[in-house]
């Protein structure tokens, strides 16, 4: 008859299985079809959203820069103006805008699942957090973005200078939600990004890039007309909130949710008739994990 492994080493056994699967990458055809499922079902919901009419973006939008003048941070439409000024630099701003959104955000997904794997699962876990909290406020929180308010005088440099960008057509802007702006993701993937490569690359070429690539993105942002100082500030509020909790989440275990996790286990044990020792085992084994 088959001797049964004494608890401890049972534990130590399920710490093992649990440090393994948080400090490495999933299998790449799951990521890919969570990054396609999410992505999808993040755009869709942006254009849902847009249904009670533009009336309360553009009333949001009055409320902001009052707010914004009132602590004297109403410095968009001064860039704005700077930037129209320097053509070939509002281009280059318009492009930017367009693109490095997506190319460095994608790119960095990628160098985490293949050289930093060990920090890949909640880096990946705190920026879904992140856009799926920035959903309900597009949700709330309706906002018409600067370019849009030519009464104060901003300006868009894309149909200024009939340049390339986001929404340089009728139907680029009519499959997004163009009110979607508080909070600003363009500021806060950045800065989720520039976090990255500041402290996981090894070069300085690529640490003094990972600064510099938020600050930019800020700029573009505000200097085009397509966010505030307030929407950047959301943004990168949200993405440094979302970062914390996952590293909570998988990095340490609190107390509280260690409990939650062994009832939780406890009772999914009782319906599938499984012994409940295993599930709390592996909440301790978590725990274990994420400390050592």
């Amino acid at each position: 008859m088959a001797r049964t492994a004494p608890p401890e080493a049972r534990r130590g056994q399920a710490a093992a299985r649990m440090r393994h699967r948080v400090l490495t990458a999933p299998p790449v055809w799951r990521e890919l079809l969570l990054v396609v499922l999410f992505y999808t079902g993040y755009t869709l919901t942006r254009i849902v959203l847009v249904q009670d009419g533009t009336g309360p973006a553009f009333a949001h939008a009055e409320e902001i820069l009052r707010f914004e003048r009132a602590l004297g941070l109403d410095f968009e439409l001064h860039l704005n103006h700077t930037l129209l000024a320097v053509p070939w630099l509002a281009r280059t701003a318009n492009i930017f805008y367009a693109t490095m959104h997506f190319i460095v955000t994608l790119g960095i997904v990628v160098w985490l699942y293949r050289y930093r794997p060990q920090h890949y699962r909640w880096l990946r876990t705190s920026i879904m957090i992140a856009t799926g909290l920035a959903l309900i406020g597009f949700w709330l929180y309706p906002l018409a973005p600067p370019r849009f308010l030519h009464s104060e005088g901003f300006v868009d440099p894309v149909t200024a200078l009939h340049s390339l960008g986001l929404y340089a057509s009728d139907a680029s802007g009519s499959l997004t939600n163009q009110y979607a702006a508080m909070p600003s993701m363009h500021a806060g993937w950045s800065l989720w990004c520039g976090i990255i490569m500041v402290r996981l690359a090894t070069q300085l070429w690529a640490k003094i890039l990972g600064a510099l690539y938020p600050a930019t993105t800020v700029f573009v942002i505000l200097s085009t007309a397509n966010h505030y100082v307030l929407d950047a500030v959301a943004g990168m509020a949200l993405i440094g909130g979302a970062l914390w909790v996952s590293w909570l989440l998988y990095m340490r275990c609190p107390a509280p949710l260690l409990v939650a996790r062994a009832h939780a286990g406890h009772r999914l044990a009782q319906l599938t008739g499984r012994g409940a020792s295993r599930s709390g085992a592996g909440s301790a084994a978590a725990c274990r994990a994420g400390r050592s």
